[in-house]
């Protein structure tokens, strides 16, 4: 039998003195595979109310903490809220921005005419959220206007504040920048004959503050997934080159980004086109103005990713999850099985109305959808395809730098750590993560650098378990 070398990292070979010597090793003790514990990264701005200074990263338990942490109202509030509806258990950290200093605030009005001839109950929807007063007969547009203000002010949850004069309610975004423009309105008249509403919509919220801020501060930080408030070109530019940097083989920090979209279909689709890139998803929920409470894009996002991050097992589909709290859109607003499609051939993942009034996953899809040269590419059509190959590279990463930490590099190292290697792809393929390990064996190569003599190259082919999306049968009539 051949010897085998036994090294000892800290019983030298030099002793003289009689004894009997033990070590502690450690190295062998972990036979099984990393966790899959997913952190979570919401940005947003906060207001000058919250109590943390911008672009300092904070975990976040409650959405009361949120609130206390960036203003009552905030955009982060509001994301914070949403996320933890969706997941009560997740590990959320929360980075904010303060407004940008040439930012413009979204506006938008509502018209009160009168008076009323009748008593009866005006509602208004701020976004995903509702204010009711009571109306009086013979009350003026001038009172009820006031009463709205009245009752925004003791909602400080709200994203706007409000003023009114002469019957015409001015609602401000709290936060300044484009996202304030996806502040919607709407509202309902019940009974109050006499009195007539009209709306226009919240508009010119300009200037973003600058995303890179937050993201440089949060670079040398593992966040799985990333949520974003900002759902245009520039600023997804942006996430998309941190997403590379981050997780690129150099940082080995793998993760994805979030974003919503809930206006139109060709906006969303033409978004994800400019986006093209499998570290990102769209979650995209239609409303038009037939929907009077609609939740804001970042609200749909957090929520999103607020789900994805509960799903520890990388491969599973996430099809029908619902994301909780969300509107509901009207059934006129829902998306018909073509326009899923188109979404889903576009780089868009569509969010569908199921039994109970829930907001469902159709299938979380990236927004890649063409390679660098224009030619249509599903290698990472889903989402579980880069978050598994994440996972296979953190589970074999972690293996061998458990295995070997202090190794000499000899002809006997490469068989041993493509024994490791082996170790870690059949554990996987027991989960249900990677399949097919046994045919790829001897694609495993392990083998020495030609150029650098402490270098150690390996190649490991990942067959990686798809999600079942689609099934089809046939049946035969027999008579």
């Amino acid at each position: 039998m051949a010897s085998k070398n036994i090294s000892f990292d800290q019983i030298p070979s030099s002793i003289r003195k009689p004894g009997k010597y033990f070590e502690f090793n450690t190295k062998l003790a972990v036979r099984t595979l990393p966790n899959n514990k997913q952190r979570m990264l919401i940005v947003g701005q906060k207001t000058a109310a919250g109590t943390v200074a911008q672009k300092v990263p904070t975990l976040i338990f409650s959405d009361k903490e949120a609130e206390t942490y960036f203003g009552a109202g905030s955009m982060l509030h509001l994301m914070a809220r949403s996320a933890i509806k969706a997941n009560a258990y997740l590990d959320l950290t929360a980075i904010a921005l303060d407004d940008a200093g040439a930012g413009v605030a979204a506006s938008g009005t509502v018209t009160v005419t009168g008076p009323a001839t009748s008593a009866g109950a005006l509602t208004l929807y701020i976004g995903n959220q509702k204010v009711v007063i009571a109306i009086a007969k013979d009350d003026t547009a001038t009172v009820i206007a006031a009463a709205l203000v009245t009752q925004i002010t003791k909602q400080p949850d709200l994203p706007v504040t409000a003023s009114s004069a002469l019957g015409v309610v001015t609602l401000t975004a709290k936060n300044k920048g484009l996202c304030g423009n996806d502040i919607d309105l709407g509202y309902e008249l019940a009974g109050g004959a006499g009195v007539t509403v009209a709306i226009v919509a919240m508009a010119s919220g300009a200037t973003n503050p600058t995303l890179q801020d937050a993201l440089t501060v949060v670079f040398p930080e593992q966040y799985h997934i990333i949520v974003t408030p900002y759902n245009n070109q520039t600023d997804l530019t942006t996430l998309r080159d941190h997403l590379d940097s981050v997780s690129g083989p150099m940082e080995q920090r793998g993760a994805i980004a979030v974003y919503g979209m809930n206006g139109a279909l060709a906006t969303a689709t033409t978004l994800s086109g400019q986006v093209n890139h499998g570290r990102v998803l769209c979650s995209y929920l239609r409303y038009t103005s037939a929907t009077k409470r609609k939740s804001m894009p970042y609200e749909i996002a957090a929520a999103m990713a607020a789900v994805m991050a509960f799903e520890e097992d990388p491969a599973r589909p996430l099809n029908t999850l619902e994301l909780k709290e969300i509107a509901p859109a009207n059934i006129s607003d829902r998306l018909s099985r073509t326009e899923q499609e188109t979404l889903l051939y576009n780089g868009a993942t569509p969010l569908e109305i199921g039994p109970g009034e829930k907001v469902q996953i159709v299938r979380a899809i990236s927004t890649y959808t063409k390679d660098a040269q224009g030619i249509e590419d599903v290698s990472l059509l889903d989402i579980t395809t880069i978050r598994t190959l994440d996972y296979v590279r953190k589970a074999v990463r972690e293996r061998i730098s458990l295995r070997f930490p202090r190794e000499k590099l000899s002809s006997k190292t490469p068989p041993k750590v493509k024994t490791e290697i082996l170790d870690v792809l059949y554990k996987l393929e027991d989960l249900e993560i990677v399949e097919e390990v046994a045919a790829n064996a001897d694609g495993v190569i392990v083998e020495r650098d030609l150029q650098d003599a402490n270098r150690l190259n390996a190649k490991i082919p990942t067959d990686v378990v798809n999600g079942l999306h689609v099934f089809a049968g046939r049946i035969d009539l027999l008579l």
